[in-house]
């Protein structure tokens, strides 16, 4: 199941000095508005120290991470719905990502332009939502105004499904004129499937990313409070990174040098592990493994999926063809170390297609097609 976030922003806000030090990309930056013009792409492994204790104790000939992909979007600006800046490029580009790391520029810096002139990252961050909506809002408005032609058809399915959903996108449509996001709306999974060809945009989960200097590091500025308090209301995670910080950490060639470097800047982790936990997160995403002499490798899930659709994310033929799993969980594996004593302990068990599978499973699925 492949993981992308795209990464947006107002210019000059760090976004792409953020992206180029999560994904060791050299993407452009500079201190003027829309330098990034076409996205950028970069893909990052997810790390996961599980993954490599299981390799520890399997000993595969390869091993293979899941991975995330982060797109750069070009700055959004007031008026982006309407074609402002390269708002139409933006908002194209938008509606293909899972989630959305908007990311907030919460320190002060005179050298640094700010296209409002001013700080304030409520103001930022309300800017781009208008725009987000006001993107949705002319999507829905379209289809809404295409039904009358459908209702009148004589194709009797064109019309039932024309009839269902003229009141779903009126619905819609008159809470984003009420500034609710689409993520926010009292809809059940039948409206929202009923609409999931309009890819809309404030539907996805957002991830606030506070950019900070290295002094908000260790304790909150009036800015992160002040995004923090709106996410909480928004039910939105927050991450805090110093984007120039991480860009100096990109630069590290080591493992231990990045590791040195956090300790010494009294971090835990790094700005990319903190926003992958997030988008798994925000995503109620979860990881699987699979395990053998050949290649132990991970694999990411919707939380809650059953055994033969999570057999899927291997391949169509793992589903169709879906007999059993045989599963025991990562941590069994580090306490008894080999698959024989699982056995032995009762750890390795079959299940069927209705077992659902755990954060930290590890499967070997059995199919016939």
């Amino acid at each position: 199941m492949p993981v992308n976030c795209g990464i947006v922003g107002l210019p000059n806000v760090g976004k792409t000095t953020i992206f180029s030090a999560l994904t060791a990309t050299k993407a452009e930056t500079s201190n003027y508005a829309f330098s990034t013009i076409d996205p950028n792409f970069g893909t990052v492994d997810v790390p996961d120290k599980r993954l490599f204790k299981i390799v520890e104790l399997i000993k595969p000939q390869k091993t293979i991470p899941t991975t995330v992909e982060f797109v750069d979007l070009a700055g959004l600006v007031r008026g982006s719905s309407k074609g402002e800046g390269l708002g139409n490029q933006f908002l194209a580009s938008i509606r293909q990502v899972g989630a959305i790391i908007h990311v907030v520029r919460c320190f002060d810096d005179e050298n640094i332009h700010h296209v409002e002139t001013t700080i304030d990252p409520i103001r930022d961050i309300e800017t781009i939502e208008i725009e987000l909506a006001f993107a949705d809002l002319e999507s829905i408005n379209r289809r809404i105004d295409n039904l009358g032609k459908q209702l009148r058809s004589n194709d009797r399915l064109i019309a039932e499904r024309a009839k269902i959903l003229e009141p779903i996108l009126q619905k819609v449509s008159d809470n984003l004129l009420d500034g609710i996001p689409v993520r926010k709306m009292d809809l059940t999974d039948e409206q929202l499937f009923a609409m999931k060809d309009l890819n809309l945009i404030t539907l996805k989960q957002q991830i606030y990313c506070c950019n900070v200097d290295e002094q908000s590091l260790a304790a909150d500025n009036d800015y992160v409070k002040s995004v923090k308090q709106f996410a909480q209301t928004n039910g939105s995670d927050v991450i805090v990174i110093c984007g120039k910080l991480e860009a100096e950490i990109s630069e590290l060639e080591s493992e231990e040098e990045q590791k040195e470097f956090l300790d010494s800047a009294g971090l835990e982790e790094s700005g990319l592990d903190q926003l992958i936990r997030a988008a798994y997160h925000s995503l109620d995403l979860q990881t699987y493994f699979t395990a053998g002499e050949k290649e132990v490798r991970a694999w990411t899930f919707k939380r809650g999926m059953k055994a033969p659709q999570a057999a899927g994310i291997i391949h169509s033929d793992f589903e169709r063809g879906f007999i059993k799993a045989e599963i025991y969980h990562c941590t069994d594996l580090f306490e008894l170390k080999t698959e024989a004593k699982l056995k032995e302990n009762g750890k390795m068990r079959l299940e069927g297609k209705e077992y659902i599978v755990k954060d930290g499973d590890v499967i070997h699925f059995r199919f016939n097609v």
